[in-house]
């Protein structure tokens, strides 16, 4: 795999890779996605074939602009409010496909409705903007493994089986985005992320939640994912075994061979920030498990908390 400093030439180079059909790695403010030409059957497929994933799971699809979205899906006055105020930024809506949309049904799942939103990252969108056409991005792992954070994430994981990643250093949020249906009367979380559930709260209403969706319409709900090689034990306050410690707060417990602490000072911002980056530096073969302090579930803990339940549930 080439990494490649992010200049023009290069953000240039990854476009015309993707417009003949080739899948690129590269930053968003949330984590690393495979960015592919989403309104090309080949392309999706590849996606898919190359992370593992089910051909049942949606992708979501990154734009430039709103205008761009508008050509994508239908939008109503909750996703117009909800768009306005927070995009670009790490919030993707499921919303009702329109009607002669260029997204191929392989990347929606052959479902009618369409995951979307756009990323607020200066590379993401420029590679949007170079390639000319909306672009699937999921994140840049092997299905149900760590999300990637930087550029040797992606490295580890896909080595030489992909061409070429863009190296925007360590991404600023760090968990994927929140993930809201609106296709039904009520707005729905599909999955927390890195806008907090209160915020949409504000803006709509009380909300449902992902078993009161149905159909699988978003990603990351998969029971087991976002896993590492190790076992991960929650709400750890002492070492039962040879296990290493992902602490939060001040003054962690003692007697784990090793401890990465998300945030001394308790800022839930800052732990998702540094979650998956810590998980993969912890992920070890000689423990027992990764053990992880309480989280609170709020703000942006919900997010946290989601992704470590679904590392530390039973793998398939």
């Amino acid at each position: 795999m080439a990494i490649l400093k992010i200049t023009p030439d290069t953000i240039a180079e990854a476009a015309r890779h993707i417009r003949a059909g080739g899948l690129v790695a590269a930053p968003t403010e949330t984590v690393y996605g495979l960015f592919a030409d989403a309104t090309s059957a080949k392309a999706v497929s590849a996606v898919y074939d190359l992370k593992g994933r089910p051909r049942s799971s949606p992708l979501i699809i990154h734009v430039a602009s709103i205008d761009m979205a508008r050509q994508l899906a239908e939008f109503d006055r909750r996703s117009t409010y909800l768009v306005q105020r927070n995009w670009p930024g790490p919030l993707t809506l499921v919303l009702n496909a329109k009607s002669g949309s260029p997204v191929v049904s392989q990347a929606t799942g052959g479902l009618s409705t369409v995951a979307i939103r756009i990323p607020d990252h200066p590379v993401a969108l420029a590679l949007i903007e170079a390639a000319g056409r909306p672009l699937a991005a999921p994140s840049a792992n092997r299905y149900g493994k760590l999300s990637p954070t930087d550029a040797l994430h992606v490295d580890t994981q896909f080595g030489r089986s992909l061409a070429m990643v863009l190296d925007g250093g360590k991404t600023r949020v760090g968990v994927e985005s929140t993930v809201v249906d609106l296709t039904g009367p009520q707005g729905i979380i599909l999955r927390p992320g890195g806008i907090a559930t209160e915020v949409i709260e504000a803006a709509l209403g009380s909300l449902g939640t992902a078993s009161d969706s149905g159909a699988q319409r978003s990603p990351g709900m998969a029971r087991s994912h976002y896993a590492p090689g190790a076992k991960v034990r929650l709400n750890a306050l002492e070492p039962a075994g040879t296990e290493v410690l992902l602490a939060f707060g001040p003054n962690p417990p003692e007697g784990f061979i090793e401890t990465r602490n998300l945030s001394e000072s308790g800022d839930l911002k800052e732990a998702a920030a540094n979650l998956f980056e810590y998980l993969h530096l912890l992920d070890r073969t000689d423990i027992d498990a990764i053990a992880v302090m309480p989280i609170p579930e709020k703000g942006l803990g919900a997010a946290i908390n989601d992704r470590l339940r679904r590392a530390a549930a039973p793998r398939y």
